[in-house]
């Protein structure tokens, strides 16, 4: 038996849209997503390149439409367990963990946050912040619905007897007896949209992340500049109330552990350079580069507005031989010049421009899912099309930085893609005229 409905694995921009169009094509779709709100990283942003657009502002609608489409089931805190099935006739078995909060009863007031006694360090806020034990990740969240953490709550974790956020909540939506439930999806295709990670800069002690609070990962600059951020868009370095004067932006951190350019990475540091100046007008902006990539048509206007004006380009020979130190109460930043030279430049802040690389999970959702994996880690596509969005099972496509570095908007035409070989696939699985005609006379 061939199914209608499909399943479509990540929330992010990629799976939103794709979400949206196999809706009004008429298909059922269960959009899986573990994290408690739906996105991705692109909310994470202040504004997108390189027009310079509110992010949340461009997203939220997006979201608005997918949480208000009856034809798409939005299944937050859940995971992909088991694939069972081939050729349009799947059983995808999900998990979803509890959320202690009901989603139908909860109107977002918030009133449970400041009773919960607990907090701890806010990972979607790039640890720079704190949440409660009960929480949504950041102002603005979709749903707006917290979530409790099992871990960290009293009850929950065995450590006390504490139901403050229970008494607060007057509308009863807060409920610790809730537990983790297994659903199974009949699916005639699906979608991988789980997006892409950030290489880990602390595999380059030189550069000095995690040694000098004044080096920051370009998530952490993100939700630092962002006006929903955890200091509410005011620029001041860790641990401090100091704005920086003298930044520089290292380019190309990770591509030759990577073994591939990003593509997007230099259009986010020039982004962060005017977010720089546009807040800190005084400040130098050094932009320390070994290469450019500045691969979209629209993309070289904005490279030229931000060369010379809001930012220094220098030229760096060497990323092995590139470090980052302390000097004083600030850093020293040592690298060669174009000629061989080592020369050294002083300031305030280092913001490490990282490549992408594989989310995290992605090989083991690779093995559930049956599909392989291509040689950087990203979920492989057919060799045989220069566009393709096939992997290798039958009726399951894959969209967004899943399948490797892009940016958003080549993100969101990919998962058109994605959607129209779904529907020319579940197409395909409905039996011909003749075949029905044969099957009748039989």
């Amino acid at each position: 038996m061939h199914h209608e409905n499909v399943v479509v694995v990540g929330a992010g921009l990629a799976g939103m849209k794709a979400s949206l169009l196999l809706a009004q094509a008429g298909k059922k779709v269960h959009l899986v997503e573990t994290l408690p709100l739906i996105g991705g990283k692109t909310i994470k942003n202040e504004e997108s390149f390189p027009n310079l657009e509110c992010s949340t502002c461009l997203v939220a609608p997006i979201q608005q439409a997918v949480l208000q489409n009856p034809d798409i089931e939005v299944m937050t805190m859940s995971a992909v367990e088991k694939v069972e099935g081939d050729d349009g006739d799947y059983t995808v078995t999900v998990k979803k963990s509890a959320r202690y909060v009901k989603v139908a009863d909860c109107i977002g007031c918030g009133m449970c946050y400041e009773p919960c006694p607990v907090s701890v360090s806010n990972e979607w806020e790039e640890n720079l912040g704190e949440r409660k034990a009960i929480y949504v990740p950041c102002p603005g969240s979709l749903p707006n619905v917290p979530t409790v953490d099992p871990e960290h709550c009293l009850k929950l974790s065995g450590k006390g007897e504490c139901t403050a956020c229970v008494e607060a909540c007057m509308f009863g939506a807060v409920n610790l007896e809730d537990r983790d439930e297994t659903v199974k999806i009949e699916a005639g295709a699906m979608i991988v949209s789980t997006g892409a990670g950030v290489f880990d800069v602390s595999k380059l002690p030189d550069l000095g992340y995690g040694e000098y609070p004044g080096v920051y990962t370009p998530f952490e600059f993100e939700r630092l500049f962002a006006s929903n951020g955890p200091t509410l868009g005011e620029l001041k370095l860790r641990g401090t109330e100091n704005a920086p004067g003298k930044i520089a932006i290292i380019h190309c951190v990770g591509r030759k552990e990577c073994g591939y350019c990003s593509g997007v990475c230099c259009m986010y540091s020039f982004k962060f350079a005017h977010f720089l100046k546009k807040k800190l007008p005084e400040a130098s902006v050094y932009n320390l580069h070994s290469d450019i990539c500045v691969p979209d048509k629209t993309y070289q206007k904005f490279f030229d507005g931000v060369n010379g004006t809001h930012s220094e380009m220098i030229y760096n020979s060497s990323m092995e031989s590139l470090k980052v130190t302390g000097s004083g109460d600030g850093l020293q930043v040592t690298y060669l010049d174009e000629a061989g030279a080592e020369k050294n430049l002083e300031v305030d802040m280092v913001i490490l421009a990282a490549a992408m690389v594989p989310e995290e999970g992605t090989r083991n959702l690779a093995e559930v899912l049956g599909i392989d994996l291509d040689a950087a880690g990203f979920f492989k596509v057919r060799d045989d099309d220069i566009a393709s969005v096939e992997t290798s099972r039958k009726g399951i496509f894959v969209a967004g930085t899943a399948e490797g570095p892009k940016d958003s908007q080549s993100s969101v035409i990919q998962a058109d893609a994605a959607v129209g070989k779904v529907l020319a696939f579940l197409e395909s699985l409905k039996p011909q005229p003749e075949e029905a005609a044969a099957g009748g006379q039989g």
